[in-house]
């Protein structure tokens, strides 16, 4: 666990400018409590004792705003920036690097009748804020979500999407832009 956290901080250095040291990031961010909350909740729930995982990520929710299900599997150098209001549903996965802003949702349809039912993001992903990304669905390396953006369809790597549903505006494989200011 010590190594995610490490990985979190330094991620969060890096990429928030108002960082301003690893102390005030492990004291003060929501998104390191978050995460710790998570981690030790997921721990639990991988041997099985679901009350107890559930309990904790729980209490994290309580305490942070922020809601993981202990269930989703969490790659390292993560940051969910202000973190009020982002939920994380059981079966998420999110690679490394992955930057998440207030009020996004990783969360399901309600359609599923297979086990995944939530979204899977690759690495180096910027989520804006609002944004809801639902059911099984494939998010590329190095892409980025709009804030308040549908998405309901894979997105391929190397892409920018925004909208309700959500449409593709930059790509390496479409190479099309629409004149939309940054997103976040």
């Amino acid at each position: 666990m010590f190594k995610y956290v490490n990985a979190d901080l330094d991620y969060i250095m890096n990429n928030d400018p108002a960082a301003r040291s690893k102390i005030e990031i492990f004291i003060l961010y929501p998104s390191i409590h978050a995460l710790i909350f998570y981690r030790v909740s997921h721990f639990f729930y991988t041997k099985k004792r679901f009350f107890i995982s559930r309990l904790i990520s729980q209490i994290g929710r309580l305490f942070t705003g922020i809601e993981i299900h202990p269930g989703a599997e969490i790659g390292e150098g993560i940051l969910i920036d202000h973190g009020m209001g982002v939920v994380i549903g059981e079966t998420t996965i999110i690679g490394d690097r992955v930057t998440i802003y207030q009020g996004a949702t990783l969360g399901a349809t309600g359609n599923e009748k297979e086990f995944k039912r939530h979204p899977t993001l690759g690495d180096d992903i910027v989520i804006g804020s609002g944004a809801k990304i639902l059911g099984p669905i494939n998010i590329g390396s190095n892409s980025r979500v709009g804030a308040n953006s549908v998405v309901l369809k894979d997105i391929p790597e190397n892409s920018t999407v925004v909208g309700i549903p959500a449409r593709i505006i930059k790509s390496k494989e479409v190479e099309e832009y629409d004149n939309v200011s940054f997103f976040i």
